[in-house]
């Protein structure tokens, strides 16, 4: 649990640049299985990190919109259907 907090805690980018690595590393299936299952298990850790983060910047963003005064306003980004 402390090592998924931990991860959370990086910026995407380098959470996605780690996954990519470790899904390297088991589509080449070189690694033993208790390495392979690791590396499984550090993967499914950063898909919900990645997964989090973007969860948390959706939420974020805004649309940014002008009335018909020519004033600016601004409304919580659209969900899609199906999501919540």
């Amino acid at each position: 649990m402390a090592k998924e907090k931990k991860q959370a805690e990086k910026n995407f980018e380098a959470l996605l640049k780690r996954l990519e690595e470790v899904l390297d590393s088991l589509e080449h299936g070189e690694l033993p299985l208790e390495q392979a299952l690791a590396a499984f298990e550090e993967g499914v850790g950063l898909v919900r990190a990645c997964h989090g983060k973007l969860d948390e910047v959706e939420r974020r963003v805004e649309l940014l919109l002008k009335d018909d005064t020519g004033r600016f306003f601004t409304r919580p980004f659209p969900e899609e259907e199906g999501e919540g």
